[in-house]
């Protein structure tokens, strides 16, 4: 629907005040843009005999107000100032305008919509992560061992060329060109995601919530996505899993063997798919309204509660989860080797235990590809010995309750 802006100038007829010799300048200053002879010579009928001095001061009084005029919208034009009312401009061009940074704003190769198109597939589907400067660290990179997994899983190596990396600061920016084709720059102003955001601290909440904002602007522009956190290795093509009737289908912390069951599967945020279509965007528009619900919780948590509204009934959205066995991680590890596709460093906090159990996951996959192909061996993952104990502390578990962690690990 069009709106237009109320006219704040139009006065009644009983309104209107009686010609006086201010007004009369204005309306002959009007008439010289109206091309109507019959309407010009009308309203220089209403003139009375002007001096010679009345005359001068006239032409003074509009060569002012034209050349004033000129410089003004000269300038205006010139430094692109002018700005349309919000009701003429959609949200996603409003969100796009605000996404890069200041100092690469001038490129036309690092808008949003350049950088999706290059990336997608024939369907308009696109791989998305984020990135910030401690996980682009080289001395401590999940980046480098995210892009060796595509390089050394099973054809996979292909689906980089369809792989977005947003960026949240610039030292990550910078970081991905120097390895990457396609970077996106995403900023948030007043707020620094460029430090390790430690699980459940107020920075990792307002990543976290930066994230699902912007996979809805990515829905908006017409675009499916398959969401991937930079700790989760790939290691088979994932598209032919995929449910075809699904609009959101995301991977589990625990799956009960149903992809339809709400109640039992606990779904995790860091890899999901979605198609974009009405019921998707209101979906995800749902879900980061609902932060100011549950202030304290992550989107991951936030999720486990909306997943029984009504409004995803009401929205027809068709939600399935993705089984373990082709998409695990440290909380449920996928039991075959021969099938999984991806594996999650979830049910892990720090840095550096994830780097650690990450690096021994990738040479269990070396391992796995080097066996020929009529061994007798079953391989299975390591134990992610790091990743578990830094669980156990963080929830302050005792060592009688270790079993706990190891039942999620």
């Amino acid at each position: 629907m069009r709106f237009k802006p109320p006219d704040q100038n139009r006065k009644s007829p009983a309104n209107r005040r009686k010609t006086s010799s201010p007004v009369s300048i204005s309306r002959y200053y009007n008439c010289m843009f109206n091309t109507n002879n019959t309407m010009l010579r009308g309203y220089l009928s209403e003139f009375k005999p002007l001096t010679v001095f009345h005359r001068a001061r006239t032409a003074a009084l509009l060569f002012i107000v034209f050349g004033f005029s000129y410089l003004v919208l000269n300038r205006t034009f010139n430094t692109c100032q002018i700005r349309l009312p919000e009701y003429l401009v959609s949200s996603t061009d409003m969100f796009s305008s605000a996404l890069s940074f200041n100092s690469l704003s001038d490129s036309d190769d690092t808008s949003l919509e350049t950088v999706l198109k290059a990336a997608s597939m024939d369907d308009d589907t696109v791989i998305l992560t984020t990135l910030n400067e401690a996980w682009a660290d080289p001395n401590n990179s999940i980046l480098d061992l995210f892009l060796t997994s595509f390089r050394l899983g099973y054809q996979t190596s292909r689906l980089l060329n369809h792989l977005v990396i947003i960026t949240l600061d610039q030292k990550a920016y910078a970081s991905c060109k120097r390895v990457h084709t396609h970077c996106f720059a995403l900023t948030t102003e007043g707020v620094d995601f460029s430090r390790e955001a430690y699980f459940m601290t107020p920075d990792y909440l307002k990543m976290m919530w930066r994230r699902i904002d912007f996979l809805r602007s990515v829905l908006e522009m017409g675009y499916n996505f398959l969401f991937t956190d930079a700790d989760v290795m790939w290691f088979r093509d994932p598209f032919p899993h995929f449910y075809p009737d699904a609009d959101f289908q995301i991977a589990c912390d625990h799956y009960s063997g149903n992809s339809t069951d709400v109640s039992s599967n606990i779904p995790n945020g860091g890899f999901s798919f979605v198609r974009s279509n009405i019921r998707s965007i209101e979906f995800y528009k749902y879900w980061y309204s609902s932060r100011t619900i549950y202030p304290d919780l992550h989107d991951q948590d936030v999720l486990n509660k909306i997943k029984f509204d009504s409004i995803l009934t009401d929205l027809n959205l068709n939600l399935r989860f993705l089984d373990t066995t082709y998409f695990g991680g440290f909380c449920e590890p996928s039991k075959d080797m021969e099938k999984v596709c991806t594996m999650h460093a979830n049910c892990c906090v720090g840095l550096e235990n994830k780097v650690h159990d990450l690096k021994i996951m990738l040479q269990d996959w070396i391992h796995f590809m080097a066996l020929p192909s009529k061994s007798s061996l079953t391989p299975t993952w390591s134990p992610p010995i790091n990743c578990s104990l830094a669980l156990q502390r963080h929830l302050g578990l005792s060592v009688e309750d270790e079993s706990r962690v190891e039942s999620i690990s």
